[in-house]
């Protein structure tokens, strides 16, 4: 979230996997009933964003601290059967509590359990991949996009900061503050770093890769949870988790519509640069609407290098745009990118 790290911090884990029944008991058989699908309880994206009250605060997870209207009844899909949160496109593979586990499907958590964290990470990190493949990546129509079990690990840092680790291939949320996997958008932007890993091996290895990678996560972190969950203020990025660490409201990790300018407004800090990255693709999805705006923004990370420069990722996805929706597209897109200077 605050910072990306690409090696291993602690000692890679492993949990076994296992059925539980009676009083503690292990059991070899998976009780029939377990499916595909469950229910789940989560918030949507986050509680200030969903209900528009900047006054609300962590409170030690203090189950009180947050309005039952905050918390949405959903059905967690594509789950593999065991009765764990193990699925075709997250697998909540550790926690420092006991892993979440249902035997009737439902999986109702409230946030002072750190299980309703494993539900959050799992139900966004599934309805990310399943919007990917909604606009064509994996189905036959373009390149799949990190379409795999995507390993998670939750509350397992204990900072305020979450990462994605290359080599192991895990996404890893902190839990200092607002534990991160209360946050659906803190959750979405750590994704949209394993997007890019997924895309280009070894991207982010120039300063200004490393800022496309902040500002397109914070990007990825906004129109995902916007189509599944709009909220007023959709350009403030984890309205949630930023109460621990911002005094003024509207809280915000950082926005996706500052008026940043390349390159007299670079600094070396690649968050802070990323915000010119992530504000030229909200004026081009404001421009073109999410569903091509994310289409040609995904098609056109293919293509980039992995220390690329803002310009060169900008010309990629005009290419993008062109090659998929012609010349009229193209010429929005980089009108968006001139904007900011880019081009």
């Amino acid at each position: 979230m605050k910072q990306r790290i690409v090696t291993c911090v602690v000692a890679l884990c492993t949990t076994a996997m296992v059925v539980l029944s009676g009083a503690g008991a292990v059991s070899a058989r998976t009780p029939a009933h377990i499916g595909s699908k469950a229910i789940g309880r989560v918030f949507a994206p986050n509680p200030v964003a969903d209900l528009r009250d900047q006054s609300l605060t962590d409170q030690k997870d203090s189950a009180s601290a947050v309005p039952s209207a905050a918390y949405h009844k959903v059905t967690l899909t594509n789950l593999d059967g065991t009765g764990y949160l193990r699925g075709d496109w997250a697998n909540v593979r550790s926690s420092t509590g006991p892993l979440a586990f249902s035997s009737s499907g439902r999986f109702n958590y409230l946030r002072d359990n750190d299980r309703f964290e494993q539900v959050m990470a799992y139900y966004w990190v599934t309805r990310a991949q399943l919007y990917i493949q909604r606009l064509g990546f994996g189905s036959g129509t373009y390149r799949a996009v990190n379409k795999e079990s995507q390993d998670l690990r939750i509350d397992q840092y204990g900072g305020d900061n979450s990462y994605e680790v290359d080599k192991q291939d895990y996404l890893r949320y902190g839990k200092g503050g607002v534990d991160d996997a209360e946050d659906a958008e803190v959750i979405l932007h750590e994704y949209g770093h394993a997007i890019q890993a997924d895309q280009v091996a070894g991207f982010g290895s120039s300063e200004q890769a490393g800022a496309i990678g902040e500002g397109f996560s914070d990007y990825w972190a906004v129109t995902v949870s916007e189509v599944n969950a709009p909220t007023p203020d959709e350009a403030c990025v984890a309205d949630w988790d930023s109460v621990s660490y911002t005094s003024g409201t509207p809280h915000c990790l950082r926005r996706v519509d500052t008026s940043l300018h390349y390159p007299g407004d670079l600094n070396g800090e690649v968050h802070h640069d990323g915000q010119i990255w992530s504000r030229a693709l909200w004026d081009i999805r404001n421009a073109l609407g999410h569903t091509t705006a994310d289409t040609l923004i995904l098609k056109s990370q293919f293509h980039y290098a992995p220390g690329t420069s803002m310009p060169a990722a900008a010309r990629a996805t005009v290419a993008a745009a062109r090659s998929l929706y012609g010349s009229g597209v193209a010429n929005t897109v980089r009108s968006r990118f001139a904007a900011r200077g880019i081009l």
